[in-house]
């Protein structure tokens, strides 16, 4: 792959669109490679409230972050796509209508939107914290509630250890359980109880013997730490007694509305004690007596994250990279097919308009990977290797891209499973088509699995008609890839395509 450096961008923005807030922070990428902040908004859009009982995101909570996303496009919708990152988390993850929801978003916005999985949320959360603060000897825990999921990292320095993501947050358990805006002593109990049992299978994980010093973020901590410290409850941070104080001042005021304490802002108000239940749960069951309090989190994360793609620190390299080693895959049959595959790609991404930027390494990631299911069987293995990239915790990329790459593999060789890419996110579909033929022409010109030389091949493609032109003999002399570009006819009509070779 081509890895001249390119100018850096002068303005790089993220946006994360959380299940109670949408974050936007729009910064300027020094020389340094420092980054410096220029804008931040943010709006309580509060999407997870909007969940229906079919689990559809309503359609007035929809047009509430229409709205809100029209105010964002108006910074950012002139950028590069490749400065630019969008993130949905835990209501998109769930919503039954996420898709028509994300189709219409990025017409608004004018860029892509990612759905990330809950560790890679966490994996994000622990990149901003750690760049915003001083590296200290010894693990750290980081504890991130959100609207509608709860992530916890231990990490060392700047590299995550440990990574989890639970489905309770300050909405979910404010909807739940306080949905009518009374509190009292036994529905608070009944709130704490909750979130304990959902934290409880992965409490020995994340018990206070792993790590040295408790760090919160995000919005619900942050609106706590501010209120106890108005309160003169706790100066620096949130104490466990300073959660006691604030449980029994939320508890005598009897409901959501009545609630009056310095610190707390209106907006935060409605999702309070449901945070408040999640937070305390969290201090209990992890046995956490103070806890630190970070400006810093996902939205940065996204930023930092972005940064290393731009300067060629990408971490989606280093986890290919793993999964090839865990999944014992002969290095050089992918070196032979992911350089075959570049190549053909370098001739056809104009013809065929493939963004080259984008799409150039999800290629180049596939033709890597195309072999991981030959662990688990040589029966079917593409199956299984599809069914492995779908499931995966894939530091590094979105629900959609590893979507891409398992239909990528499913369809590498035999049956071209046209179903997978209709199913695929919009910018992916027609081109994961495309890109797909151009992985099965590499895979067949290195069936045999040798170092055998590949010619100079002339590949000319017009719309879904694909020509190859070998030199002169060359196929004569080689009778089982002719043999296999004869099948190959076959299977890429039934796509759609018409393949010819001379």
């Amino acid at each position: 792959m081509n890895t001249t450096k390119r100018p850096s961008p002068e303005t790089v923005a993220a946006i994360d669109l959380g299940s109670n807030s949408f974050h936007m922070i729009v910064a300027r990428l020094e020389k340094s490679g420092t980054l410096s902040v220029i804008d931040r908004l943010r709006e309580n859009v509060r999407l997870g409230g909007g969940l229906d009982a079919d689990g559809a995101i309503d359609n007035s909570t929809q047009n509430r972050a229409f709205e809100c996303l029209e105010t964002f496009a108006q910074r950012i919708r002139d950028l590069p796509h490749s400065c630019v990152r969008v993130a949905g988390t835990n209501t998109l993850r769930v919503a039954i209508n996420a898709q028509s929801f994300v189709n219409r978003a990025e017409v608004i916005l004018n860029h892509p939107i990612e759905i990330i999985a809950g560790r890679e949320e966490a994996r994000l959360i622990y990149l901003g914290v750690a760049h915003g603060l001083a590296t200290k000897e010894g693990n750290r825990l980081v504890v991130d509630i959100g609207g509608g999921s709860t992530e916890f990292i231990i990490g060392k320095g700047m590299q995550p250890v440990r990574r989890e993501s639970l489905y309770t947050g300050c909405v979910s358990a404010s909807k739940r359980f306080f949905n009518n805006g009374d509190i009292t002593e036994d529905i608070m109990n009944a709130a704490e109880l909750d979130a304990a049992l959902t934290l409880f299978p992965q409490s020995a994980n994340f018990q206070s013997s792993q790590w040295d010093e408790a760090i919160g973020c995000a919005g619900t901590i942050k609106a706590i730490a501010d209120i106890v410290h108005e309160q003169g409850w706790c100066l620096n941070g949130i104490s466990y007694k300073s959660l006691q104080l604030l449980r029994k001042a939320v508890i005598d005021a009897g409901h959501i509305d009545d609630i009056n304490l310095a610190g707390l802002s209106q907006n935060r108000k409605p999702v309070l004690a449901g945070g408040l239940s999640v937070l305390l749960a969290v201090f209990k069951t992890l046995k956490i007596k103070q806890m630190r309090v970070s400006d810093q989190g996902m939205r940065e994360g996204l930023l930092y994250d972005l940064v290393g793609r731009i300067t060629y620190h990408d971490v989606r390299d280093a986890t290919v990279e793993s999964a090839m080693s865990r999944w014992g895959i002969d290095i050089e049959q992918a070196k032979r097919v992911t350089n075959t595959v570049e190549q053909l790609c370098q001739m056809t991404c104009e013809q065929w308009s493939i963004d080259m930027e984008q799409m150039r390494p999800l290629l180049k990631w596939a033709a890597m990977l195309h072999e991981i299911g030959l662990q688990v069987s040589h029966n079917n293995y593409h199956k299984h290797g599809a069914y492995l990239l779908t499931n995966a915790d894939m530091q590094g990329f979105s629900r959609q891209e590893q979507a891409l790459l398992a239909a990528l593999v499913l369809s590498h060789r035999s049956k071209f499973r046209i179903n997978a890419f209709k199913e695929l996110m919009k910018p992916f579909a027609k081109v994961g088509k495309h890109m797909c033929v151009l992985l099965r022409i590499a895979v067949l010109l290195h069936r045999g699995r040798t170092g055998q030389f590949i010619p100079d091949i002339k590949v000319t493609v017009k719309n879904t008609e694909i020509n190859l032109q070998f030199p002169e003999d060359w196929l004569d002399d080689h009778s089982m890839t002719l043999a296999d570009l004869i099948k190959e006819i076959n299977h890429l009509d039934t796509a759609g395509y018409k393949l010819s070779f001379k």
